[in-house]
């Protein structure tokens, strides 16, 4: 019941987005990248041992990472280049396909993650492993330092 309730939850975020994020697609996307922020960090804190190994938390984890990345480059439009504090870096226009190519490997590595259904910490190793190595590529490559 809860995991319907979840699936459909994340479902209607990812297919409202283009709707809502017209409007300010800085805001969107910022709000998006808190939730991956915050996926990474329960994530973070089972690989530390900081908290017990879940494996439905790892899969709402892998699940919260995946459902972003669906359309998330959609959310950087030609005129949200700059505004609302954002990050993103000229990189993004000035290497579009580059870009676009980052987020296909975002979205491949996240859905591969949250279909292995990690059911041990050993498999949550490999299933975050590899969709959280996007954020750091990604980051150095398309988006400002603090």
């Amino acid at each position: 019941m809860i995991r319907t309730f979840i699936g459909g939850a994340l479902l209607a975020m990812v297919t409202t987005v283009p709707v809502w994020a017209a409007e300010d697609p800085i805001a969107t996307r910022k709000a998006l990248m808190q939730n991956v922020g915050a996926a990474a960090g329960a994530g973070g804190a089972m690989l530390k041992g900081q908290v017990p190994f879940n494996a439905v938390t790892a899969e709402l984890v892998l699940r919260t990472m995946n459902a972003a990345s669906l359309g998330f480059g959609e959310l950087f439009p030609k005129g949200s280049e700059t505004g609302g504090k954002s990050t993103a870096a000229p990189s993004i226009w000035e290497d579009r396909d580059g870009f676009n190519k980052a987020m296909a490997k975002f979205q491949v590595d996240t859905a591969a993650g949250v279909v292995s259904k990690p059911a041990d910490l050993d498999a949550f190793k490999v299933a975050f492993g590899g969709a959280a190595s996007n954020c750091g590529a990604c980051h150095k490559a398309f988006r400002i330092k603090k």
